[in-house]
């Protein structure tokens, strides 16, 4: 039996209740014409609800009319209602019919009832309403915020590339090595702006980094976990220091060489394997560079750390880092981790 995926569930109600808001604001007469019809649509229920049976509740369509004309019009609208319903129940569905005359005491008692009742929810929704609607002002905000950062940031790298090619006009070496870091950062920080400022996917990070050879020298395997924003940066430069090693020296460096990056998850850690095969044989260099430093102690701030093994036939790296709360692998549909290949 198919689960039903209650987070893409949530998701989809809460954009239609942002929407309906949009076209009914609270206290307008929009929001009182919506009233008018969910007391129509109430009514009507009711009287079908009467027809199947007779002795069904004369109020019960009536509470879920108020709470969601409050969710979206406010209280006023939602005592329309609740009027509307109160006085349509007591004169049409309670003995004796077409009478605002009551022979039953238990009629007397779920009017009141049904008084206080919808007192209670349209508050409470009116309040739910309220909450929701700024919420949904810190989000535009939010992500307002994040694209001017983003576009700040651009312009500052475009300006420091500039700084860095005049400079270094006469060092090419270090200038392009300066400039393909800076182009890795700035592509994981799209892939993060992408996301909302959230992170980026592990498998999207290698993409990005690996692009020219994901096609057919790279396999790619593992989880979508979502690292945030300043892990997502430090597995980009990592996997962007690989990468250019291996294209320089490694298994990128001929036709049949290939790349196996593997990814898993273990509670908070996770794990990132990065091997060569079918590459020219390599040995451990005699001196360690800015790159072999870089891989071995930048995910050490996350509790994590990097073994890098020079075996004959190609590179091996080892990568661990504790991720923070929060950080998970999404499912599909029927609840089952989605696990990513590339080749």
């Amino acid at each position: 039996m198919r689960r039903v995926n209650t987070a893409k569930l949530t998701l989809s109600i809460d954009s239609v209740l942002a929407r309906l808001r949009g076209y009914i604001p609270p206290g307008s007469l929009q929001s009182y014409a919506f009233a008018l019809v969910c007391a129509l649509g109430a009514s009507l229920f009711e009287i079908w609800l009467k027809w199947f049976d007779q002795d069904a509740s004369s109020l019960i369509a009536y509470y879920p009319a108020v709470a969601f004309t409050a969710l979206l019009g406010g209280i006023g609208p939602a005592a329309l209602v609740a009027v509307i319903g109160g006085m349509t129940a007591w004169w049409a569905f309670m003995p004796p019919a077409f009478s605002f005359s009551l022979e039953r005491y238990g009629d007397k008692v779920t009017l009141v009832t049904f008084v206080f009742v919808s007192m209670l929810l349209a508050l409470a929704a009116d309040h739910f309403r309220r909450v929701a609607r700024r919420l949904e002002d810190e989000e535009q905000l939010r992500q307002l915020a994040v694209q001017e950062l983003a576009h700040r940031l651009k312009n500052k790298i475009a300006t420091i590339q500039a700084i860095i090619s005049v400079q270094l006009r006469d060092q090419p070496q270090v200038r392009d090595e300066i400039l393909s870091r800076l182009a890795a950062l700035t592509a994981t920080d799209h892939l993060v702006e992408e996301a909302n400022g959230r992170g980026a996917f592990v498998h999207d990070i290698a993409k990005t980094e690996l692009g020219p050879y994901v096609a057919s020298r790279v396999l790619i395997q593992g989880p979508y976990v979502l690292l945030p924003p300043k892990y997502a940066l430090t597995i980009a430069l990592l996997v962007h220091e690989l990468a250019t090693n291996s294209a320089k020296y490694g298994s990128l460096s001929v036709p049949k060489g290939i790349v196996l990056l593997n990814s898993r998850m273990t509670d908070s850690l996770l794990e990132i394997d990065w091997q060569e095969k079918d590459g020219p044989t390599v040995s451990a260099p005699k001196r360690q560079g800015f790159g072999l430093r870089l891989l071995s102690r930048a995910l050490a701030q996350f509790g994590g750390g990097t073994d890098i093994l020079f075996e004959p036939s190609g590179v091996i790296c080892k990568m661990k880092l504790n991720l923070p709360v929060g950080a998970t692998s999404p499912v599909d549909e029927d609840g089952r981790p989605l696990a990513a290949t590339a080749t």
